[in-house]
């Protein structure tokens, strides 16, 4: 039986403030895994797969060291250096499926839990559509409502300076699911993200009729991506140049 992973539809929102203000919303479908019941998800539906083709799939390789290693074991490392080393923990994921072979997951968020079923840690893992990736990881209270503030330390819109500050909010995974992103540069609110979700029992069922329901939801968000991007290009905002390139980098957060 599947208990612990979760199917959340939802919605995402970006609104962006200056200095010309810019608005979208999407539906989407995200799965909340726990990394321990892979296999057990695999045998119970025929649609999902693990590491392997199918409609639905989760690989490994895309999250975390991104090369096919554990991913369970890349996060004790990472908890180990900002001193969690716990015996017993259960990771659940919250990102999007592969459709058919494609995924692309702008923010994933690792939620971690102690083997009293705490809250002990979250990491928000970060992509550009230039195939790079920053993870921040941070120690958390076990709050319904999680916040972490960072400065941000990766490239991720190219109409977006670097010099900004994050801000994160995120309901902790219960019936509904709830991360937002207020961005602020120097001079005020730049830009606000969230993705919220209905939880649904992880079935076959229900996975069906969500896939149903965005039946190509992984190449519509990169398409969404480069569609949104233009509309920004057509009202003069300004392309800010990447100055530097990174495949994969780790910071640690309110140390």
């Amino acid at each position: 039986m599947i208990k612990n992973s979760i199917i959340y539809d939802g919605k995402v929102i970006h609104r962006r403030f200056k200095p010309k203000e810019h608005y979208f919303k999407y539906n989407v479908f995200s799965l909340l895994i726990d990394l321990d019941e892979l296999e057990t998800i695999q045998n119970k539906i025929k649609i999902f797969s693990y590491n392997k083709f199918n409609i639905i799939s989760f690989f490994d390789k895309d999250h975390g060291p991104r090369d096919d290693t554990s991913l369970k074991e890349w996060v004790i490392k990472n908890l180990k250096d900002i001193g969690i080393e716990k015996e017993s923990i259960q990771i659940k994921l919250l990102c999007y499926p592969r459709i058919f072979g494609y995924v692309f997951n702008p923010l994933s968020v690792f939620f971690i839990y102690d083997q009293n079923s705490k809250l002990i840690s979250i990491l928000y893992e970060v992509k550009n559509t230039f195939g790079e990736q920053h993870t921040y990881i941070f120690k958390t209270n076990d709050d319904n409502i999680i916040t972490n503030d960072c400065i941000k330390k990766f490239h991720v819109s190219p109409f977006i300076e670097m010099e900004c500050h994050y801000f994160f909010r995120v309901l902790k995974p219960c019936d509904k699911i709830s991360v937002i992103i207020d961005q602020k540069d120097k001079d005020g609110k730049l830009l606000y993200a969230s993705q919220d979700g209905k939880a649904k029992e992880f079935n076959e069922k229900n996975l069906l009729i969500s896939y149903i329901s965005h039946p190509l939801m992984t190449f519509k968000i990169i398409a969404a991506i480069h569609y949104e991007a233009l509309k920004l290009w057509i009202k003069g905002i300004k392309i800010i140049k990447r100055k530097f390139k990174i495949k994969n980098n780790i910071s640690i957060e309110g140390k």
